[in-house]
């Protein structure tokens, strides 16, 4: 398969004496180092030192190039001598030399070709590439100066006219010092993409271990705790975007009304006042229910209660039914968790028919906490519990488990990881548990 030369390969080729000219596809060799190829070739030497010998780079003209050339040289060498090293036979008639039908035409068309060459050139550049908008005109999306750039150098090779570069660069509108910087910067472009590559490739490591429902900052909190390396949001960002790396992220949930308490229940005031972060772990316990699918389309349910400050969930509570008995449940839990309860603890709900009743508020009453509710039909009040349950949502694929034990267990492996593995930006970039002991300490 033949070989695409970069600009950059172009001139780091061009640097070696042994080489006459570069195009995108072709090597022309000087003749001079052809006869000495051949002279140590049959003297013993092998193709491959003999090119690295003279200064050529592998890694760009190819492993198998040195040997290629070989053979087409000794069998030129063989047949015309060291004559017909001095000529490029390739694409000629079996004697080597272009007839003179074939010069006559090409004298003839010399100046029809550099003609065509010219024009080809002018209308290699795209209309958005040139500096032609009249005055009035609406404007549109026009190439970067980079990519301009990158146009004519393609053209130059392709068109190697003399004195092009100054007219495509007017015809342009970009500047022909700038041009002549863009090269020169070639090799350190060339570093910064192989970097780009080794970093994105990381990145995608963990957006495909996460199953593509991290953003740059979660990816931010995994680079340095897991792998000690510190990377600046935006470039995290900018790689993603480059890369095609685009986070599945939940939309936005239309309002939804919460359910409307009963005469035989009675509401609480709201005592948080979203006052989420109190400093403490432990002072303001967070809890709501939500529905999960599973199975054949059936539905369980499932009872959180989330510490506030700390975002860490403290218990929760897995049932086929939405009876009572799920939030007396999860009462249970939390009181076999928790050793002892802050003098000022609270647990802070919305109106649902659940937290409204009057067994649950005495329950609660009974283990020393206050309560508090949210406003209602008001879920920003909650919104910390709301958020839990839409990145569960998002991360668990409850729907694909078969059994309502499998779910449990898929649930229950969620929220260990939550608590224990989730970097979260709001808490100094530690895990739940991790800034839970950070505050205790303090």
């Amino acid at each position: 398969m033949a070989r695409h030369f970069s600009a950059f390969e172009i001139k780091q080729l061009e640097t070696n004496p042994n080489i006459l000219r570069v195009s995108e596809r072709s090597i022309t060799y000087h003749p001079e180092f052809k006869k000495v190829a051949v002279q140590t070739y049959l003297s013993g030497g092998t193709p491959t030192r003999i090119f690295i010998d003279h200064g050529f780079d592998l890694a760009i003209i190819g492993k198998e190039q040195p040997g290629r050339s070989l053979r087409r040289w000794r069998k030129t060498y063989e047949k015309y001598g060291e004559v017909g090293l001095e000529n490029d036979f390739r694409g000629r008639g079996a004697t080597g030399r272009p007839s003179d039908t074939a010069r006559s035409a090409a004298e003839k068309l010399k100046r029809a070709e550099a003609r065509i060459k010219y024009l080809e050139a002018e209308n290699g550049i795209p209309k958005k590439a040139r500096n032609t908008r009249k005055a009035g005109e609406a404007s549109e999306t026009r190439l970067k100066p980079s990519e301009v750039y990158e146009l004519i150098e393609q053209l130059h090779r392709k068109h190697p006219l003399k004195n092009m570069v100054s007219h495509l660069c007017k015809l342009s509108g970009v500047s022909r010092s700038g041009y002549y910087a863009w090269l020169k910067g070639e090799a350190g472009r060339q570093m910064r993409m192989e970097n780009d590559d080794k970093d994105a490739a990381l990145i995608e490591k963990i957006f495909d271990a996460e199953k593509g429902k991290v953003g740059a900052l979660q990816i931010k909190l995994f680079l340095e705790n897991d792998y000690g390396i510190i990377m600046n949001h935006k470039k995290i960002r900018r790689l993603m975007k480059k890369y095609h790396l685009t986070a599945t992220i939940r939309q936005a949930k239309p309002y939804r009304h919460m359910l409307k308490a009963t005469k035989a229940h009675s509401t609480c005031k709201n005592l948080l006042g979203r006052a989420f972060n109190q400093n403490e772990p432990g002072k303001v316990y967070l809890t709501d229910i939500t529905y999960i699918y599973y199975g054949n389309g059936q539905k369980a349910y499932l009872s959180c209660v989330k510490d506030s400050t700390t975002k860490e969930i403290i218990t929760h509570v897995v049932s086929r039914s939405l009876k009572m008995d799920i939030v007396y449940r999860t009462l249970k839990q939390l009181n076999e968790t928790v050793e002892l309860f802050h003098p000022e603890a609270m647990i802070h709900s919305d109106q649902g028919v659940h937290y409204t009743h009057l067994e649950f508020q005495n329950r609660v009453k009974q283990l020393g906490l206050r309560q508090s509710m949210s406003r209602r039909g008001n879920c920003w009040d909650n919104a910390p519990m709301e958020s839990f349950f839409g990145h569960f949502k998002d991360m668990v694929d409850h729907k694909a488990c078969p059994s309502f034990e499998a779910l449990k267990h898929a649930v229950g492996n969620y929220i260990n990881k939550y608590n224990n593995e989730r970097y979260q930006w709001g808490l100094k970039r530690m895990t739940p548990v991790q800034y839970r002991g950070h505050l205790l300490a303090a």
